[in-house]
């Protein structure tokens, strides 16, 4: 029995270039009328991009292919190879940041996770962080800098059931079938402000601010994954997933406008269950090398004119 860790609204953004467009709306149509349930219909709204490269030879309305009922019968048609895809057949590298922006400047709410799909929340996130908000408490009243929630990432074993409490969670750190995010792959960009305490720290019955730190220090390439809002800066654009170091961009700018990162008690997000390990993939490798001199070169001599530079910030 799968768990509900998330009653709230979902702005889901996705990529679908030329004749992936297809598949893609079958699967936003599979998923709404074929799980014997309304949450999809009640909390999700479906975002669908492409390049101007990449135009589908048929775009469905959106105000009208939702009314067709689908044809629950035949297996999902999201359950498809990855290698099969146009965007694959084409080569084409995954715009991630294109993809949150959409998402996010589409999501109705005050607050926003910017997430990727293969996150899992922890349950009751939303209600118990709006309640922290409610009561106002310290440091909430006393800040006077803009402010982020991070929320702390973990990785468990593939054959191992997610926890859904700090309780569970400190549980598998402890007998090793949970871990830090990327531990193996790129222990900085996740290692949070604190870490070690906040895991040795017992949950709590309400969730608060456990600590609050900022990026800089030893902390300089870290990649938070934050509550925020519509105010905090966007991600680039001219980064792909497959670059790397896709939100180190957004991350610079929040420490040169000197954000607060108040790191919450209770909440975290699990990965898709199974331990990453690095793998070398000279592909992906040369890619990425394209992309730190993108970085370097062009961003971030353009980030420093628009909003300058703090000591101890970095990308």
């Amino acid at each position: 029995m799968s768990q509900i860790r998330w009653m709230a609204p979902v702005s889901l953004a996705i990529h679908a270039p030329g004749t992936d467009m297809a598949p893609t709306v079958n699967s936003i149509r599979y998923l709404r009328d074929c799980l014997g349930n309304e949450l999809i219909k009640q909390f999700v709204t479906f975002h669908v991009f492409f390049s101007h490269k990449n135009v589908p030879t048929s775009i469905p309305n959106p105000e009208t292919f939702l009314q067709i009922p689908y044809n629950c019968s035949g297996k999902p048609p999201y359950n498809v190879n990855a290698s099969s895809t146009y965007m694959k057949a084409k080569n084409l590298l995954y715009p991630v940041n294109v993809a949150r922006n959409i998402a996010r400047e589409a999501a109705v709410t005050h607050y926003i996770l910017p997430s990727d799909i293969e996150l899992y929340p922890s349950p009751n996130l939303v209600p118990r962080f709006l309640n922290m908000i409610a009561r106002n408490a310290k440091p909430l009243s006393t800040s006077t800098k803009p402010r982020v929630f991070p929320i702390s990432i973990f990785e468990v074993g593939e054959k191992v059931q997610v926890p859904s409490t700090k309780t569970e969670l400190r549980a598998m750190l402890a007998n090793k079938t949970a871990i830090p995010f990327h531990k193996f792959v790129c222990p900085n960009c996740h290692n949070i402000p604190e870490g070690q305490k906040w895991m040795n720290t017992p949950e709590t019955n309400r969730m608060d601010v456990f600590h609050v730190g900022k990026r800089r220090g030893k902390f300089v390439h870290w990649e938070p994954i934050f509550i925020g809002t519509h105010q905090d800066p966007y991600y680039d654009e001219r980064l792909s997933w497959e670059g790397k170091k896709d939100k180190m961009t957004q991350g610079y700018i929040l420490c040169v406008k000197d954000y607060d990162f108040m790191i919450l008690n209770n909440a975290f997000l699990i990965h898709k269950p199974g331990i990453k390990h690095y793998v070398k993939n000279p592909k992906r490798d040369a890619i990425a090398g394209r992309q730190s001199l993108l970085i370097k070169s062009i961003i971030m001599p353009q980030l420093k004119a628009l909003f300058g530079a703090r000591s101890g910030c970095a990308l």
